[in-house]
C-alpha cells in the first residue's frame, strides 16, 4: 500500500519541516509533547514513532532517552528525521509495519489517521499499533476534530468564498476533507471526537482516553501573543490541562491525542 499521490506530492513541499515551530503549529507540538511525557512509560525504552514526519517528536523522545524507531512513508521526511541523533529513520507505511510483534514499549501515531479516509484502514494502522506495542505498552494516536476545518474557515474568512464554503460543508457531513488542488491541506479525514474511541474498541484497545490538545486556544492563542514569551505559554499550558479532558469542549479543539494501554 501506497500514499496518494496527492498526499505525497503535499507533503514533499517541505511544509512539516517548519510547521510545528510557528503559530498554531507551535501550540499543538507543546501540548502533545505535554500529555506525552505524563502518559508515556518512563524512559529507556523503545518508541515507534509511525508517521513522524522530519521526526519533531522524535528529537525530543531521543534527548528524554527513549530508544526512537521513526517510520514515513515521505522520502523528505525520512531523510531529515535520518540527522537526528538517537533517532533511527525508515519508509514504511502504518497499515504494513515492517516491524516485530511487541517490540516497543510506546507506539505513537501522530498523523497516520489524518490521511487514511477509509475506515478499515484506520483500523489497520491501529491494529499494526496494538501488534507490535508490548503488553502494558501504550498507543497513542492524534486525530483532526470534524470541525477544524471549519472553525479555521471562518477564522480566515475563507468561508466567504463560495467554493471554500461547498466543500467544507462536505467535509462537516462526511469527515473528508477534499480541498481539490487548492492550497490550503491535502486530502483529510477528521473525526467526530467519539469516533476515535470506536476505532480504537474495534482495534483493541479498550478503556481509551481523549485530551483536547489545543482546545480552543488555537483559535487565538497566535494572534493574542499568548505564545510570545515564557511565562504567558506556561500560563496558557496551565489553562488546557484544566480542560483537556472535558468532553463538553472536545469539538471546539483542533486535534485530539487518544492514549490507551495495550
Amino acid at each position: 500500500m501506497e500514499l496518494s499521490a496527492r498526499i505525497q506530492a503535499y507533503y514533499e513541499q517541505g511544509g512539516e519541516l517548519t510547521r510545528l515551530d510557528v503559530e498554531n503549529g507551535r501550540l499543538e507540538f507543546l501540548r502533545t509533547q505535554d500529555v506525552l511525557r505524563r502518559v508515556l512509560p518512563a524512559p529507556p525504552g523503545r518508541v515507534l514513532d509511525v508517521g513522524g514526519a522530519t521526526g519533531v517528536h522524535a528529537r525530543w523522545l531521543a534527548e528524554a532517552g527513549y530508544d526512537v524507531r521513526l517510520v514515513d512513508p515521505v522520502p523528505l521526511h525520512v531523510a531529515h528525521a535520518a540527522t537526528i541523533p538517537g533517532v533511527d529513520a525508515v519508509r514504511g507505511d502504518a497499515r504494513r509495519l515492517d516491524e516485530p510483534d511487541d517490540a516497543y514499549q510506546a507506539t505513537l501515531l501522530l498523523g497516520p489517521l489524518y490521511h487514511l479516509t477509509d475506515r478499515a484502514e484506520r483500523l489497520a494502522a491501529l491494529r499494526e499499533a496494538v501488534r507490535v506495542t508490548a503488553p502494558g505498552g501504550v498507543v497513542a494516536a492524534a486525530t483532526i476534530s470534524r470541525h477544524a476545518g471549519l472553525w479555521d474557515a471562518l477564522r480566515r474568512r475563507r468561508y466567504l468564498q463560495p467554493e471554500i464554503r461547498r466543500f467544507i460543508d462536505a467535509e462537516v457531513e462526511t469527515g473528508v476533507y477534499d480541498p481539490q488542488g487548492r492550497e490550503l491541506f491535502t486530502l483529510a479525514y477528521f473525526h467526530h471526537s467519539d469516533e476515535i474511541l470506536a476505532e480504537f474498541a474495534e482495534a483493541g484497545l479498550a478503556g481509551a482516553d481523549r485530551y483536547a490538545l489545543e482546545n480552543a486556544a488555537w483559535l487565538f492563542a497566535a494572534s493574542e501573543g499568548w505564545l510570545d514569551d515564557e511565562e504567558r505559554t506556561a500560563l496558557l499550558l496551565d489553562a488546557l490541562r484544566l480542560v483537556e479532558r472535558d468532553e463538553s469542549l472536545f469539538g471546539i479543539s483542533s486535534h485530539l491525542l487518544t492514549v490507551a494501554v495495550v
